[in-house]
């Protein structure tokens, strides 16, 4: 199953994206979807979680920020971000997740990352 990470670009402090991944397969709404993002020099780290209950996890850095959803008619997961700040500036990436109430204990379920999409946030 693939997953294909967009919406990405550069954006001024205190501005807004939307990062959707779409995925390929039927069975979609049945699993846990995550966002994650790679700084420079720094290691990936999960971002937000979302169950497939739609129960949420968020990193303490994004929360009241960010907000991840999904739409199973589209096989597509959502992130989006505002109050934009230069330490959010990462490639992020999508992938499935091993899905806990704490976001401690969630992890990747593959290690295939794919290209990701890049977020630049100016100051």
């Amino acid at each position: 199953v693939q997953l294909q990470a967009s919406g990405g670009g550069l954006v001024q402090a205190g501005g807004s994206l939307r990062l959707s991944c779409a995925a390929s397969g039927s069975t979609f709404s049945s699993y846990a979807m995550g966002w994650y993002r790679q700084a420079p020099g720094k290691q990936r780290e999960l971002v937000a979680a979302i169950s497939s209950g739609r129960g949420t996890n968020y990193a303490d850095s994004v929360k009241g920020r960010f907000t991840i959803s999904r739409d199973n008619a589209k096989n597509t997961v959502y992130l989006q971000m505002n109050s934009l700040k230069p330490e959010d500036t990462a490639v992020y990436y999508c992938n499935y997740v091993y899905f806990r109430s704490s976001y401690h204990y969630t992890r990747p379920t593959n290690d295939y990352w794919g290209q990701g999409t890049q977020v630049t946030v100016s100051s």
